[in-house]
């Protein structure tokens, strides 16, 4: 579900000193019945299980398919327009005590971790349209259980990117979050018999 972005910038997150420079794209919600304070590394390990393009419905798998052959032809996603070339890694603001802090395993998402704490976790990456950085957060939600948060903050590459952004956004709203959301809760439901499969 989404909600207003105050869900995101309302809770004193490490992710907003390092991003001031950025704006609160899109936050969404996801029910995670049952979950306690200490479950997020077990919804980020019920996440990585699920993680690829497999099982994504088919219109979110053709729409990045679209977003690939668009971005190969014309030439958004080359290796010179990524985190550590054109663009700087947010891992390089990161203060002394991030610093120490432990990253996530490298998905197939195309973002790369800038660090894991408790009941936060931040990943990055870029292209030559926008730096993206997606939150996920682990917030209380009544009753003493907890859900995750995602915050999509965004800082795009001039007018290309605000066009970019401008054109994504109504498919990200109306396709590719709510089947995320659908994806991500039933991880959350199936996240026993999911972690029994892990290697």
């Amino acid at each position: 579900m989404r909600v207003p972005s105050t869900a995101h910038t309302g809770r004193p997150w490490r992710i907003h000193d390092l991003t001031r420079d950025f704006r609160v794209q899109d936050v969404w919600s996801f029910r995670t019945p049952g979950a306690g304070p200490d479950d997020f590394p077990l919804m980020l390990a019920a996440l990585r299980a699920i993680d690829g393009p497999a099982g994504q419905s088919l219109p979110v798998r053709l729409l990045f398919w679209a977003r690939w052959k668009l971005g190969d032809l014309l030439g958004w996603d080359r290796p010179a327009t990524g985190i550590g070339t054109r663009t700087a890694s947010l891992r390089d603001r990161l203060p002394g005590d991030l610093r120490s802090a432990p990253v996530e395993p490298l998905g197939s998402d195309g973002f790369t971790s800038v660090y894991l704490l408790g009941d936060e976790a931040a990943r990055e990456s870029a292209n030559k349209t926008v730096h993206s950085i997606m939150h996920l957060g682990w917030v209380p939600a009544g009753d003493g259980e907890y859900e995750l948060r995602m915050a999509v903050v965004v800082k795009p590459n001039g007018l290309l990117g605000r066009l970019y952004m401008a054109a994504i956004t109504p498919f990200a709203r109306l396709i590719v979050y709510p089947a995320l959301t659908r994806r991500w809760e039933a991880a959350w439901r199936d996240r026993a018999h999911l972690l029994t499969l892990q290697p």
